[in-house]
């Protein structure tokens, strides 16, 4: 009888830490207390008055592909994803190629405690090189050259 009590207490405080440690961790931020926060931009910054003609086809494929992390014009997302309008993310220090490959295979978190991204189904080269255009030209109007 006591050993069915304390299994059944220790059971509860399992379900009710998994429950705390999902709903305010961010593991999922579309849901729980701080699914508002969680969508909240990280950086504020400005809009090219035009974009290449390049860089409006990889608006078209970040907005489809990326913006769902990344955040609307890649301005990360808190909980979520880092803003990619971001020093860290100059040329120098990310170049394009950093792009490409964590697009085709991943990339695990060094920056951020966002955590490993993913790989992006659905992508070839070509599309990731708009997408950069797009983040560059962003990036260039925020005096990240």
């Amino acid at each position: 009888m006591i050993r069915t009590a304390i299994l059944l207490v220790l059971v509860a405080a399992l379900v009710v830490s998994g429950y705390v440690y999902f709903t305010n961790s961010g593991h999922d931020p579309g849901q729980g207390p701080g699914a508002d926060k969680a969508k909240a931009p990280l950086v504020e910054i400005s809009l090219p008055e035009a974009l290449s003609a390049d860089a409006r086809i990889g608006r078209q494929t970040f907005d489809a592909k990326c913006a769902s992390c990344h955040g609307a014009n890649a301005v990360g997302q808190d909980g979520v994803a880092p803003p990619l309008i971001h020093m860290i993310y100059e040329p120098g220090h990310h170049g394009d190629e950093s792009f490409q490959r964590a697009v085709a295979m991943g990339v695990r978190a060094h920056h951020w405690p966002f955590g490993d991204m993913p790989a992006v189904k659905g992508l070839t080269r070509r599309d990731v090189t708009k997408v950069v255009a797009y983040i560059r030209e962003l990036q260039r109007v925020n005096g990240i050259d």
